[in-house]
């Protein structure tokens, strides 16, 4: 049993960007943190000698309890599962940890990208687990990063505040303060519907990528956010934006345009968004992806975007803008990312109100109300 922050146990999913910098930086800071991944490839150098490596915003050597490739290993005894694989892998890591999920476990989805915390949840009850588990999910990512190595990590950036949420929603205090010593940065969400409604990745990866494809086919590098999104694409941008708001309004939930999270993320400010990235030091230095064959396509239009049209139309709200990037990625990739991505029906809230909606993911069960039997007289 956890007795304080702590105390926590950690075990990260994934030896990517994103994995390698979250387990180096809390081997650094003293917690026991245990590293997962697919491929044995990838962390063979970390398993002879587990130490990542940390360069940049934070600066030092993380050692490892543990990596491997077994995930029932990994995750025996830790207290707290950090997921940071692109969320396509999420639906396959669920069903392959529900054999071993105990009670009380945390999983956390970093991040969950749109309504990630909602398909791990659901796949873990169809896969049969039993277990009283938690299945939160952080608004975006806590670290701007890149792998500099198999094992090391350079962080460019660390976000102020990243809002969290979990199912059940009444635990979210608790995965708030058990993750408080290691990441006081996460704050709390109402539900999981305001983390995956403000997804700013939707908003960012997947237009300027496609509105670039020409610069990154010919192999041009440049940098991603301040060179790549120039006045008429933090244009479209705005307009992306627009449409992801007027769906949390709809829906009841609390959501904060991109470019107030600039400003609250990163204290960038400006009268457009283009302006505001523009005036943001830590996307310095940040690349375009080498091709198309990358996560800000593959992976935040059907998990980011996707999810967001379905609720829309849903609730009989139209979304142009959101639908052209999906139609765009679809016939340049030659991918149905409609098919492959999270939808209503899939997640379970097709045909349910705004208020339906927060019933299931405040208490990670719908009241079925049945209709009175008839009384004969």
């Amino acid at each position: 049993m956890i007795k304080g922050p702590e105390e926590v146990r950690y075990t990260v999913i994934g030896a990517g960007n994103g994995g390698l910098a979250m387990a180096g930086y809390l081997g650094l800071m003293g917690f026991t943190v245990n590293l997962y991944n697919r491929s044995e490839e990838k962390i063979k150098d970390l398993i002879k000698d587990p130490k990542i490596h940390l360069t940049g915003a934070v600066e030092g050597e993380g050692k490892l309890s543990m990596v491997t490739t077994d995930i029932r290993e990994t995750i025996e005894g830790s207290d707290i599962i950090m997921v940071t694989t692109p969320a396509t892998a999420h639906r396959e890591l669920a069903e392959q940890m529900a054999p071993y999920i105990k009670d009380n476990q945390i999983i956390v989805l970093n991040p969950g990208r749109t309504c990630g915390a909602l398909e791990v949840y659901e796949t873990l009850r169809k896969s049969g687990c039993t277990k009283n588990v938690i299945v939160a999910e952080a608004q975006t990512f806590i670290y701007a990063c890149r792998a500099t190595g198999p094992t090391s990590a350079r962080i460019f950036s660390v976000k102020n505040e990243v809002k969290l949420a979990a199912i059940p929603a009444e635990k979210t205090e608790l995965v708030i303060r058990l993750l408080s010593a290691a990441y006081p940065q996460f704050k709390p969400a109402r539900d999981v519907m305001e983390t995956s409604l403000n997804n700013f990745g939707a908003i960012f990866h997947p237009a300027p990528t496609l509105l670039n494809s020409g610069h990154i086919e010919r192999g041009q590098t440049f940098e991603y956010y301040l060179e790549g999104i120039t006045p008429s694409i933090g244009q479209m941008l705005e307009r992306l934006d627009a449409e992801r708001m007027k769906v949390a309004r709809v829906l009841g939930v609390k959501a904060i345009s991109a470019m107030q999270w600039l400003e609250d993320s990163y204290g960038a400010c400006g009268n457009s968004i283009y302006e505001a990235i523009q005036n943001n030091p830590a996307y310095k230095g940040l690349t375009a992806p080498k091709d198309l064959k990358t996560r800000y396509i593959y992976e935040d239009v059907p998990f980011s975007l996707v999810p967001i049209s379905s609720l829309a139309k849903n609730l009989g709200i139209e979304t142009p803008a959101i639908d052209t990037i999906i139609r765009l990625a679809n016939m340049m990739t030659g991918v149905n990312f409609w098919e492959q991505g999270r939808t209503v029906d899939k997640l379970g809230l097709a045909g349910l109100s705004p208020a339906e909606i927060h019933e299931f993911v405040q208490n990670g069960y719908l009241e079925i109300k049945r209709p009175e039997e008839e009384v004969v007289a």
